[in-house]
């Protein structure tokens, strides 16, 4: 039996399913047998090749739902977090290319537009997806489609301030539907016994045939027919108000339906078609299990939100995110001022430790990094040190607050700026490769590049001590003991400073070098193998900055390492070129004439975002490796 007849057996339901249409034909008495296959089919493959897991076993009968009840691509279907979509994949045509999810040149663990006609829009970044929503369905009652818009906000997406700038601008007279997705959000309170009665009774099937069929004949009364429709409806919210409090969405004029078990998929499926037999904007709330058929995931749903792939080596080391928040943690305990804040990433950043010791300064806004940054910065106004640990990806979105509320003011605000550069697996939507371009054009801030954990240590205590907003930027992952051995072999971690690789290159002579990579963060190590390739051609020297800004501080720390004589210099960066360390710091440098006889060449992401469009180590897609280096080094 060869591989694909095999998995047809395996999974003979699922393998049924190529396109939407084909699940609509699937009898509803089959359906738990396909959810179930599903399931077995993701724990499988995210085992094995990497993902987000637990959060997609919680949307099987949603997303299911979803297909059975509308039309992609005609109706537009946007996943917010965009990680929850895997399923929506498996049902638009992209089960057999599940194997090559998250890996350069195939599917991408988001949504996106170019992927897949059923993408209607790429959600790679939370809490953005109602506002697109809006879009959509404003652009359909302009034309004139009957297309409907399902917003399918769900695993924090809700917590994040763009979501309900959104709902504040939703019309009731648009054919949108906005479906919650609690899975321990918190979304909703607890109402009682009897409002779940009443949440039960508003979806079962009889609720909705005896509603509709009591406001048809009542606006068949001539004169008096609509106004008592109309007073009924206002009557039975006086009541719902009155019993169980007010609901945030139905006085915004908005449909509201549920809560109900998002697990449950008949149940679901009967929310939608009647929100979609309402032509109007509607809000069904419906609580998930996050985890959902995978006990491991069901008892700890945070530890299986993103999955290595199987036969990843851990080292027996902390991460640089678990270094920085055990650091911050021994630090704050020596001062009370330090807080730690983060944008609904407290496992991501390293900040457990913190909030379980200093709870009382530790704050987790939700996904909401601009307020997250201004938020530091009245705690640093008002004589505190707080340090906001967000990803290099997701501080693109407090731009805005970093330049007014904290550098324009000096306040001195510690960002520890994590995922720092290339991220291959989750692709170009969480590359960091954007923030040492836009925090380099701000005065008052300095910005560190530490690539160990003592290195990370020191800067974050140097940064504490800043009367000025600092950011120590790090990449994923662990130190390399190669680069260890490399660069501090013979030094002390005792200052941040300038790195250099001489010793074992020209015995600390720089005279004797041909060439000068210069570089920061893990890219070094594409340098350090192409000096050890190009050993007995030509010397290379490495300069490995652990600060880059204030540039003109760096050139001169620089300077002492350049050879007099003429020679090459390159640097090397995984960053976007324009506006970033090479392009600034090789400009200083010029400026002040140390760059005389030189031959500069700055290596880094040319007006690029970092897509991938082949399985390949992602330095080489980019021309960024030891083999670009050594063409670069030689031709």
């Amino acid at each position: 039996m060869d591989a694909q007849a095999f998995q047809n057996e395996k999974y003979p339901h699922l393998f049924r399913v190529n396109s939407p249409d084909d699940l609509k034909a699937i009898p509803a008495s089959e359906l738990p047998a396909l959810a179930e296959e599903i399931r077995a089919f993701l724990v499988e493959r995210v085992l094995e090749n990497g993902g987000h897991l637990a959060s997609n076993l919680g949307v099987v009968e949603l997303s299911l739902a979803i297909h059975r009840v509308f039309s992609s691509p005609h109706d537009h279907i946007i996943f917010d977090v965009g990680h929850q979509a895997y399923i929506h994949k498996l049902i638009t045509g992209r089960r057999d290319s599940f194997d090559t999810l998250r890996q350069g040149g195939g599917i991408s663990g988001f949504p996106k537009r170019s992927e897949s006609e059923h993408d209607c829009f790429g959600t790679g970044h939370s809490s953005t997806s109602l506002s697109a929503a809006l879009g959509f369905a404003e652009a359909d009652r302009i034309s004139g489609s009957d297309a409907y818009t399902i917003c399918v906000l769900g695993d924090g997406a809700y917590t994040g301030g763009m979501i309900h700038e959104a709902i504040n601008n939703c019309r009731k007279k648009l054919r949108l539907i906005i479906i919650l997705n609690e899975n321990e959000m918190s979304i909703s309170k607890n109402i009682g016994r009897f409002a779940r009665t009443l949440s039960r009774l508003r979806s079962s099937k009889g609720y909705f045939k005896t509603k509709n069929a009591t406001n048809s004949f009542l606006s068949r009364i001539p004169l008096i027919g609509k106004p008592i429709v109309s007073g009924l409806r206002r009557l039975k919210m006086s009541l719902k108000s009155s019993l169980y409090g007010s609901n945030y969405f139905e006085d915004l004029g908005l449909y509201y339906l549920g809560p109900v078990n998002g697990n449950d998929e008949a149940a679901v499926e009967l929310l939608l078609r009647e929100a979609k037999a309402s032509r109007q904007s509607c809000v069904i709330h419906l609580k998930t299990q996050k985890g959902k058929g995978y006990a491991p995931a069901e008892a700890t749903p945070d530890r299986f939100h993103g999955v290595a792939p199987a036969g990843t080596v851990v080292p027996d080391t902390p991460s640089f995110s678990a270094e920085m928040g055990a650091h911050l943690t021994a630090l704050a305990a020596k001062n009370e001022k330090i807080c730690a804040i983060t944008a609904a990433m407290a496992g991501g950043t390293g900040l457990t430790k913190f909030q379980a010791a200093y709870p009382s300064r530790f704050f987790d806004v939700g996904i909401a990094e601009e307020h997250a940054v201004t938020f530091a910065a009245g705690l640093a106004a008002n004589g505190f040190r707080p340090v906001v640990a967000i990803y290099s990806t997701f501080l693109q979105r407090a731009y805005d607050n970093i330049i007014h509320d904290v550098a324009l003011q000096k306040l001195p605000v510690v960002f520890c700026i994590d995922r720092a550069g290339l991220n291959a697996s989750d692709g170009a939507t969480h590359h960091g490769i954007f923030d040492v371009a836009f925090l380099s054009q701000i005065p008052n801030l300095t910005i560190y590049t530490p690539i160990t954990r003592a290195g990370l240590r020191l800067s974050l205590e140097t940064a504490l001590k800043n009367e000025l907003p600092t950011a120590i930027r790090y990449p994923s992952g662990y130190e390399d003991p190669a680069v260890l051995e490399t660069f501090y072999k013979d030094a002390s971690i005792t200052q941040i400073g300038v790195r250099n690789n001489y010793r074992q290159a020209v015995h600390d002579s720089p005279e004797e070098l041909d060439a000068v990579i210069i570089t920061h963060g893990r890219i070094v190590k594409e340098a350090m193998a192409a000096a050890e390739q190009l050993k007995g051609q030509m010397q290379v020297g490495i300069l490995l900055l652990e600060q880059i800004k204030p540039y003109d501080e760096i050139a001169k720390k620089v300077e002492p390492f350049l050879p007099k004589k003429t020679c090459r210099v390159i640097f090397l960066e995984e960053e976007i070129y324009s506006g970033g360390m090479g392009m600034l710091l090789s400009d200083v440098m010029a400026t002040a004439s140390i760059m005389q006889n030189k031959t500069v060449r700055v290596m880094a992401l040319r007006d690029s975002f970092g897509i991938q469009e082949r399985t390949e180590p992602i330095h080489h897609s980019f021309a960024l490796d030891c083999d670009a280096l050594i063409l670069a080094l030689t031709e």
